[in-house]
């Protein structure tokens, strides 16, 4: 059993304890599927068993199979079983499809996809995004995924050098990965390698190869993946040379080289294309309106591209893998897995090996094909009923009937219902929010302090510290200068729990208080899972204590609603956050300490 493998199943273990506890305590015996057509995903042709569960794990698989008294019997004759499927990209995100956890967890769940590797977690949210995974009452398995990329690279346009490490050089690409080491990330994901914006955007920075060698090595002597951003074939070569274990985007600058596919093979590591968010088809997609002419030659060229090298790299023997960018634009989660399959199968795939490519080739990758994956004994009971036959007809797998996770029936007849959609439950937090005096850069919550620029590939440049106080102790120094752009911003977010994930409560407070030096006016908001509340202070070249009844905050209405509400709560707030606004080229100052509710 491989070290990876250990570490899921050491982080899973709580979790899949309390399933296989409900899974028990519902069906005392277990669960008999029978007369289901098996597509197993081991290779072996699909035929007509009996799978027996008991106690998350499968039994026993085969034709004569006796029954034990007791199990619950599901009549499957005509279906199909197979194991549960895998996106291995994915951003739960606030503006995707549904846009918050439990929602999302749903649509997996309903589309028979049982694992989803999320790249757009801070490393920061790992532990409150485990604990919220695991209260719900159905969840696929999620493997959360550390973001690298370089300075003015993709990803970091818009996050903080906390959510996403920022590397150039070897040295870097090492730090960086063992930075991140600290949060048990179950792997690296999305690993920016490529700048280049499909032609039709002015380009982000790449990733130099031998950054990206030395970023590998380090993230496999600890036995984590690494999955990558590429959308070059040039770029694509070097990851395979470096090793990466998925080169994740459709390759869609040129046709590959016989070279290049040779690189890419001899790495060992596979090619997950995500045609799902590239779609040219997709309900919702950006419509190109007013396009020049060359602008949709080479739209038009990129998919072309796209599917001619996901043809390339199979018949070459690279191993295919699912991933979607689910929580992209009209790309949403759960639905978009299926289409996966079906557009590799329109790329040239057979729809036996679609499916292989959305299961046992997924779960290999990331290092749990022991666990689960295909339908063998003793693995984990994730599996998917479907009408139909989607070996023979891929559209097939938008059937489904019922899914199993854990040997649970989380969907379909008789399973219980899904999650409802809600925050995790509200945390007493203060009244010290950060006095700027712990030595580890954190708050007096526990929580890490993280800087908030404008975003965009030309981004206002922001650097925070904390310093020395004229009369004593420390105090958190902002300083920035405004990008060319326009609304440009600084600012300093101060979570209060960690991740942003848990809200906080703090309804037994008034309001908020700081002491404030500066250049000018600021902006104080109260971030919400319901809205963005603010109000407006000025500082000085001396300290003063600022002091702001919640009452004081006015609601924005940026669009940063999660959990709708009709208005200020008090038991929703999840970051204090303090930002400068000028001109273009402009400089901005803040010296902050002591925030804190009174």
């Amino acid at each position: 059993m491989t070290k990876r493998l250990l570490r899921f199943l050491a982080a899973g273990a709580a979790t899949a304890f309390m399933v296989a506890e409900r899974a028990a305590s519902a069906e005392p015996g277990g669960i008999a599927i029978v007369g289901a057509t098996v597509f197993d995903a081991t290779g072996a042709p699909p035929r007509v068993e009996t799978v027996l569960i008991r106690n998350g794990r499968i039994a026993e698989v085969g034709a004569n199979i006796r029954i034990p008294s007791g199990y619950t019997r599901i009549d499957a004759k005509g279906e199909a079983l197979l194991p549960g499927f895998f996106d291995l990209h994915t951003h739960w995100t606030a503006g995707g499809d549904p846009a918050v956890t439990p929602a999302i967890a749903n649509a997996y769940v309903s589309a028979g996809v049982t694992n989803s590797a999320d790249f757009n977690a801070a490393p920061e949210s790992f532990e409150a995004r485990r604990k919220w995974l695991a209260s719900l009452g159905v969840a696929p398995h999620v493997f959360l995924c550390g973001r690298l990329s370089t300075p003015g690279g993709h990803g970091a346009d818009w996050a903080d050098t906390a959510t996403t490490k920022m590397i150039v050089t070897p040295e870097s690409a090492r730090a960086g990965v063992d930075q991140i080491l600290p949060y048990k990330p179950d792997c690296l994901g999305e690993v920016m390698v490529d700048g280049w914006r499909y032609g039709l955007s002015p380009d982000n920075t790449s990733m130099n190869e031998d950054a990206l060698t030395a970023l590998v090595d380090e993230a496999h002597k600890h036995d984590i993946p690494v999955l990558t951003h590429i959308l070059r074939t040039e770029k694509a070569a070097e990851a395979g040379r470096a090793k990466v274990d998925v080169i994740d985007h459709a390759l869609q600058d040129l046709p590959l080289t016989d070279a290049q596919v040779a690189a890419i093979k001899a790495g060992g590591g596979t090619f997950g294309p995500t045609l799902a968010v590239y779609n040219p088809s997709k309900p919702g997609r950006r419509a190109m309106a007013g396009a020049t002419d060359a602008r949709r030659a080479r739209a038009s060229a990129n998919w072309a591209n796209a599917n001619a090298n996901t043809k390339t790299l199979y018949q070459a023997g690279v191993p295919i893998v699912t991933g979607t960018d689910a929580g992209m634009v009209a790309t949403p989660h759960g639905i978009s897995e299926l289409k996966e399959m079906e557009l590799l199968v329109q790329a040239g795939l057979s729809p036996t090996d679609a499916l292989i490519a959305g299961t046992a080739n997924s779960a290999k990758v990331m290092g749990v094909l022991g666990d689960r994956g295909t339908i063998e004994k003793g693995k984990r009971a994730d599996l998917v009923l479907i009408k139909g036959t989607p070996w023979v007809n891929i559209a097939d797998v938008e059937k489904t009937d019922r899914v199993f996770i854990d040997g649970r029936l989380v969907f379909g007849p008789g399973a219980p219902p899904l999650n409802p959609v809600v925050p995790m439950p509200a945390v007493a937090v203060g009244p010290v929010v950060d006095d700027f005096e712990r030595a580890d850069d954190r708050s007096n919550l526990d929580t890490l302090v993280v800087t908030e620029p404008d975003g965009g590939i030309e981004r206002s440049i922001e650097v925070i510290d904390t310093v020395t106080r004229e009369d004593g102790g420390h105090a958190l120094s902002m300083i920035g200068t405004m990008a060319v752009k326009t609304n440009p911003q600084i600012a300093v977010v101060l979570p209060l729990t960690k991740g942003s994930i848990q809200p906080a409560d703090v309804r037994k407070y008034t309001g908020v208080k700081f002491e404030l030096r500066g250049d000018g006016p600021y902006e104080v908001a109260l971030n919400t899972l319901g809205n963005t509340y603010t109000a407006t202070v000025s500082g000085g070249a001396k300290w003063q204590t600022v002091t702001l009844p919640f009452t004081a905050f006015k609601p924005e209405n940026t669009g940063r609603i999660q959990f709708p509400t009709t208005g200020w709560t008090g038991n929703d707030l999840v970051e204090i956050e303090i930002k400068a606004k000028r001109k273009s080229g402009e400089t901005a100052w803040l010296l902050l300490d002591n925030v804190s509710f009174y």
